[in-house]
C-alpha cells in the first residue's frame, strides 16, 4: 500500500483524488439505488416515467453532488460545520412559520418549483457540527458535565423543532445520530445509562398523559402506538397499513412471487407502496432471498464506512464518517422494523429505494462527506 501511494504522489491532484475515492462504497450505493429503480418500476405497473425515471435523474444528480462534496478538502467541511447547523436550524424555524402542509404535517418549504424538507438537511448538519465540536474539544473534557450538556443542547434544539411539525421519526433519528457521535467521541457510558432511564420514564409519562390536559403526543400518534401493540384490533382502519404490509411480507415466502407479480402492490392493497412501504413490495416479489440480499448490501455500506472511519487518523473525519454511517443505519433499520411491525409506523423512508428527492440528494451529499474524509485522510 505504501508503495502504491508513493507512486500516486506523481499523479496530478485531480486524477489522484479519483483514484483515492472509496470505490466499493460507490458500487454498493449504486446497487441499492438500482434495486430502488426496479421496485419503483414494478409498483408503477411497468411504467418507467411515473416514479423510476425521476428517481434515476435524482440519483445521477446526487452522485454528481457526492463527487463534488468528496473532492472538496475535509478541512473546508470542518470549518463550515457550525454554519451548516445554523442554516439548517433557521430552515426548521422557517418551516414552523410558513412551511407547506402535506398529509397533516408541516415539514416542507416551497422554493419555487422545488419542495425541500429541512429536517433531512439537519440530520447531516447535526453530525457535522458534533464531529467538529469533539474535534475541537480536549479529549480530557469529553465526559465532564458542562461539556456534555453543550452537545445535548445542540441535539435537543432541532429535535424539538422537528417534533412540532410533527415528525416523530426524524426526531428519533436526530437523537440517535447525535447520541452515536457522542458515544464514538468517548462520552462516559454513565450518561447513556441515565438517558435510557429517562427514556423509560418518558415512555411511561407519554402513556399516562393520554386523555389528560397535558397529553404529550397527538391523537394520531397514540393511534399508531395502539396499532403497533395490536394491529388486528382494527384491520380495516388504523391497523390497515401494517396488516397489509405483513400480508405482503409473508406471501413472498422464500423466493417471492416474481418480479411485478406482487398482488398486494399490483391490486393497491399496500399503502404508500412507492415510499415508506416499498420494502414490503420487494419482499413479496423477491421473498426472503431478495430482502436479505438488500439487507446485506446495506450492511456492506456500513462496513465499508466504518472501516474507513477506523483507519482515518483525523478525529473530525473519523467521527463524521461514523456519524453518517450510523444515521444511514438508523434510516433502514427503522424503516424495516416499522413495516415488519417491530416498532410503530413513524414515516421513515427506505434510503435510496423509496421515492423521494430531498432525502436521496442529501443522503448522497452526506456520503460525499464520507468520501471527502476518505480522500483527504492523512497518508
Amino acid at each position: 500500500m505504501s508503495y502504491l501511494e508513493s507512486n500516486l504522489k506523481t499523479v496530478p491532484t485531480g486524477l489522484r483524488k479519483v483514484l483515492y475515492l472509496n470505490w466499493p462504497l460507490i458500487v454498493l450505493l449504486t446497487a441499492v439505488a438500482c434495486a430502488g429503480f426496479l421496485m419503483l418500476y414494478s409498483v408503477a405497473g411497468g411504467n418507467l416515467e411515473t416514479w423510476s425515471e425521476p428517481q434515476m435523474k435524482r440519483f445521477g444528480a446526487g452522485m454528481i453532488a457526492m463527487l463534488a462534496v468528496g473532492f472538496t478538502p475535509i478541512w473546508f467541511w470542518r470549518n463550515v460545520s457550525a454554519l451548516a447547523y445554523i442554516f439548517a436550524l433557521l430552515l426548521l424555524v422557517a418551516v414552523d412559520l410558513f412551511g407547506a402542509i402535506g398529509m397533516g404535517a408541516q415539514r416542507w418549504l416551497e422554493l419555487g418549483p422545488i419542495r425541500v424538507q429541512p429536517s433531512e438537511l439537519m440530520k447531516v448538519a447535526l453530525v457535522m457540527f458534533l464531529a467538529a465540536y469533539y474535534d475541537w474539544l480536549d479529549i480530557s473534557k469529553v465526559s465532564r458535565p458542562l461539556w456534555v450538556l453543550i452537545p445535548v443542547a445542540i441535539i435537543l434544539l432541532p429535535t424539538f423543532l422537528v417534533l412540532t411539525q410533527p415528525d416523530l421519526g426524524t426526531a428519533v433519528m436526530l437523537v440517535l445520530g447525535g447520541g452515536l457521535v457522542m458515544f464514538a467521541a468517548g462520552v462516559s457510558l454513565w450518561y447513556f445509562g441515565t438517558v435510557i432511564a429517562l427514556v423509560v420514564a418518558l415512555v411511561f409519562g407519554v402513556l399516562e398523559s393520554r386523555g389528560t390536559d397535558w397529553q404529550l403526543l397527538h391523537d394520531y400518534q397514540y393511534a399508531r402506538i395502539d396499532t403497533f401493540l395490536d394491529p388486528g384490533a382494527d384491520p380495516l382502519g388504523a391497523g390497515y397499513n401494517i396488516t397489509q404490509a405483513q400480508i405482503a411480507l409473508g406471501s413472498g415466502g422464500w423466493s417471492g412471487r416474481g418480479f411485478m407479480q406482487g398482488t398486494q402492490s399490483r391490486l393497491n392493497f399496500l399503502p404508500e407502496k412507492h415510499t415508506d412501504f416499498i420494502f414490503t413490495t420487494l419482499a413479496e416479489e423477491f421473498g426472503f432471498v431478495g430482502a436479505f440480499s438488500l439487507l446485506m448490501i446495506y450492511a456492506g455500506i456500513i462496513a465499508v464506512s466504518v472501516q474507513s472511519a477506523l483507519s482515518n487518523k483525523d478525529r473530525f473525519s473519523s467521527l463524521l464518517t461514523l456519524g453518517v454511517a450510523g444515521t444511514f443505519f438508523f434510516f433502514f433499520a427503522i424503516n424495516m422494523a416499522m413495516v415488519m411491525g417491530l416498532m410503530p409506523v413513524v414515516g421513515v423512508p427506505l434510503p435510496l429505494v423509496s421515492y423521494g428527492g430531498t432525502a436521496m440528494m442529501i443522503l448522497l451529499a452526506a456520503f460525499g462527506l464520507v468520501q471527502s474524509a476518505h480522500i483527504h485522510r492523512p497518508r
